[in-house]
């Protein structure tokens, strides 16, 4: 063989596998080994991965307080399925910094050591979901797949995917999967009173809902189990300081003198909330160690 074919074989060789590199891929299973969470990521190539999360919070579930009912349901829900019952997939919404994302959290470090695990998903690679529940349907864990803060606007792919991944898919769910999502909004797309148009009465004054309204709860009302999440009162407020004090050690004799600050700090943040509480005790104890 000639020098100049011989170039020209491996110049070709070079560009099919420069090739390969750009077409998509199939996902690999990772090292489920690695941690109790993952993190579905897309690449620059527009390759998906599942990246194990290295470093996860210690929250647990007594961490949480004030919201004592909400966690009753969730931690409930979430144990019939670990032990293979039948358990719905969630949607947790409400006021921001209530614990939504936490409680979530605080069940995964609760029931780690059962074969629970997380794969935390963002809203844009929704469309992605089957791929990365056919990577996991075989594996004997129970993986809850994890969207915080999930909404979306007029026309977003992954709002299709998802809403035919809870229900009306023709591939039946696999019991080691379940969805918990959390919003703000309880229906996850927007509405205008635009869409109030499409409503039609009847002579006897009956009202029916029009397509484009039905078409925006749909998705919403595919979720088994909704849990709402409320605005704390100012005594369950400062409740939650004391925890968060509590817990960064500081001395109780100084609880008492860190309650009307807190409340200035809630008040120039606009919002009484559990990550506010915990983001003025953190301030507050950093205060103190440097004093």
């Amino acid at each position: 063989m000639s020098d100049a074919l011989e170039r020209i074989l491996h110049r070709a060789e070079m560009l099919m596998a420069r090739i390969e590199m750009v077409l998509p891929q199939p996902l690999h299973a990772p090292d489920w080994k690695a941690g109790i969470a993952f993190r579905y990521r897309k690449r620059s190539s527009g390759h998906g991965v599942l990246e194990p999360v290295r470093h996860i919070g210690h929250m647990s579930l007594d961490d949480l307080k004030e919201i004592d009912q909400q966690k009753e349901k969730i931690q409930r829900n979430t144990l019939q399925f670990i032990e293979g019952k039948p358990a719905n997939n969630v949607l947790l919404t409400g006021a921001r910094g209530t614990g939504k994302s936490s409680l979530v959290k605080a069940c995964l470090n609760t029931y780690a050591s059962r074969g629970l695990r997380l794969i935390e998903v963002d809203k844009q690679d929704m469309t992605d979901l089957p791929d990365i529940i056919e990577v996991v349907a075989e594996r004997a864990e129970k993986f809850i797949i994890f969207c915080d803060d999930l909404s979306f606007d007029e026309g977003e792919p992954g709002y299709k995917a998802l809403k035919s991944i809870l229900d009306g898919t023709v591939a039946a769910a696999t019991a080691n999967v379940l969805i918990y999502a959390t919003s703000n909004r309880r229906h996850l797309l927007p509405e205008y009173m635009k869409d109030n148009l499409s409503y039609t009465h009847t002579e006897d004054g009956e009202v029916h809902p029009g397509e484009v309204i039905e078409e925006k709860i749909s998705l919403s009302e595919r979720f088994g189990l909704w849990v709402s999440f409320y605005p704390f009162s100012q005594d369950e407020y400062l409740h939650i300081v004391d925890q968060w004090l509590s817990a960064l050690k500081v001395p109780q004799h100084k609880w008492e003198q860190a309650h009307p600050e807190s409340l200035v700090w809630a008040l120039e943040r606009g919002s009484r909330s559990g990550r506010v509480a915990y983001q003025f005790a953190r301030d507050f104890a950093g205060r103190l160690d440097t004093a």
